[in-house]
This record gives C-alpha cells, structure tokens and sequence, in this order.
C-alpha cells in the first residue's frame, strides 16, 4: 500500500485548490504564505508530479492538480463531516430584525443575553427587507406593523410605538430655554424613511417652519445626528433610553402614538418546541418588558 502523502501538504493544498492563491490560503490557515508554497511544494515533491501552475494572479491547475483537488476537497468534506456530527455546534437561532433595531436596542442588550444564555449561538440578520422564515432560513423576527402577519405565525407585542423628540442638550440650551410646540416647528428636524414630522406636528397643532434639516436613510443614523447637535429627531422612547439617561439626548417633545406601526416578535407556531428558539423568545419578553 502506497503510503498517505503529507496530511500538512494536502490540506495547503485543499485550500490553496479552492482559493487558487497562496495568500488567500494563507488568510483562511493562519499561516505565513510561504509556509503554505511550501507546503504544496513538499507536496509535489513526494507525488512527484506538479499540481498548480504559478501565474501573475495566482494559481492555476494542472489537469492532473484538478482531477487531484476533485477528489481531495471529498475527502477533506468528509473528514468536516465526521467531526461535526461528533462536536455539534451550540444551539444556533437566526434572528432578522432592522439595522435600526439591532444598533438602538438589541446588541446594547447582547451582554445580558449572553450571560444568560451561552448555549445559544444568536445570530443577527440586520436587514430593511422583510425576511422570509423558509427561503432566509430565520427562526424569528422583530417587525414593525399590526395583526395579522399570517396564519403560520404567532405575534408577540414587545414595545408599543411611542414617539418623542429629542436634541442634544448642548443643542437645545444653544436655542430655547423652555420649548413650546411653536419653537419647536422653528427647530431644524431630522427626518427618516419614517417620515413622522408632518404627523407629529400636526398632532401639537402646529407646521414645520424651520429653514433647514436634514434627511437620513435609517432612524439610528438619525438619532447619532441628534447627538451630534444637527437638529430635533423623532424616534421610540425605547430606542434611545440608554441615550436619555446618560444625558446625550434630552427629550423635547410629548409623547405621541403617531406612528400605528408597534414592534412584534414573529415565531413559526411549528416552532413551539424547539428550547433554544423559545429561550430566545422569552428572554426578548422579559428584556423587552422591563423597559416598557
């Protein structure tokens, strides 16, 4: 029997194969790029035979390097295999929430969930788009809107939309000392896709009358312009809380709920039973719960 080639040289060579550049081998193996040239060459060495071609972008095949790698990246998929049914990964939970939501309010959260949970690999995707729980392969959603989202889906309420507006205090000192709903209209706003200034004004009886403001894509973008003193932004209590009591932000507007559009965590109902996805559930309950 033909004894095994180098198992270092071979794995250089798997990823070198699917990367065709030592230096993006090197990357993925954390390793020197010349160890990994190295490696291959002893490689080749003790096939006897040449398996890529040295070219100005990197790497090329040989035909025999090709036919080679097809059947090394099997062995290495299998090798990957075995150990993962051995070593499972923790308990993995996909969850899709706005990039608004994860900045403002959900990875502020991370450590107390970490802590509580370390068995629980949460992953987050931030996304605007609505995610689908099939085709994204997610296992919960925050979203704003109203019930129903659909028969396969239960719906829990976590945070009631109740908008306010606030300034930096540095801001507001510079410009009123008592704001009524009139200065208020006089004040640069800051606006998002949201959109709630003409509905939030109207509410206090009064028309934007500022010269300027500025337009943002996303409500998280518009609450650090806020800090950084560009004008008056509308956004959830909640999202900025940690902001109010550190004193970054002062509130300068009334509560209102303007905007008809409250935050749901969406769940399978088929997934009930799985104990990591409820764990994740019921911490967003409880976390979400002593703050409201």
């Amino acid at each position: 029997m033909a004894d095994l080639p180098p198992l270092n040289g071979l794995r250089a060579f798997e990823v070198s194969g699917r990367r065709l550049s030592f230096r993006a081998a090197a990357d993925e193996l954390g390793v020197t790029q010349g160890a990994v040239a190295q490696q291959v060459r002893l490689l080749e060495a003790h096939l006897e035979v040449t398996l890529f071609e040295r070219v100005p972008k990197g790497l090329e095949f040989t035909s025999v390097g090709r036919s080679y790698h097809a059947r090394i990246s099997v062995a290495f998929a299998s090798l990957r295999s075995a150990t993962a049914e051995l070593k499972p990964e923790p308990d993995k939970v996909i969850i899709s929430v706005t990039p608004t939501f994860a900045a403002r309010w959900l990875i502020p959260n991370l450590p107390d969930f970490a802590e509580s949970h370390p068995e629980i690999d949460l992953r987050i995707m931030a996304t605007e788009k609505v995610s689908s729980f099939h085709s994204d392969g997610i296992d919960l959603a925050v979203r704003q809107g109203s019930p129903p989202f659909g028969a396969a889906l239960r719906a829990a309420l976590i945070f009631r939309q109740e908008v306010i507006a606030v300034a930096a205090p540095e801001f507001i000192s510079d410009a009123f000392d008592s704001l009524t709903p009139d200065d208020l209209a006089h004040l640069p706003k800051i606006h998002d896709t949201h959109d709630l200034w003409p509905r939030y004004l109207a509410d206090l009886g009064v028309r934007d009358k500022s010269q300027r403001g500025l337009r943002l894509s996303q409500t998280a973008l518009a609450v650090d312009a806020a800090i950084a003193r560009q004008g008056v932004a509308l956004v959830s209590r909640f999202m900025v809380s940690r902001d109010l009591e550190a004193g970054r932000l002062v509130e300068v507007g009334a509560a209102r709920d303007i905007g008809g559009s409250d935050f749901y965590l969406l769940i399978e109902r088929s997934a009930a039973n799985q104990h990591a996805v409820m764990q994740v559930v019921n911490w967003l309950k409880s976390r979400s719960a002593k703050e409201t």
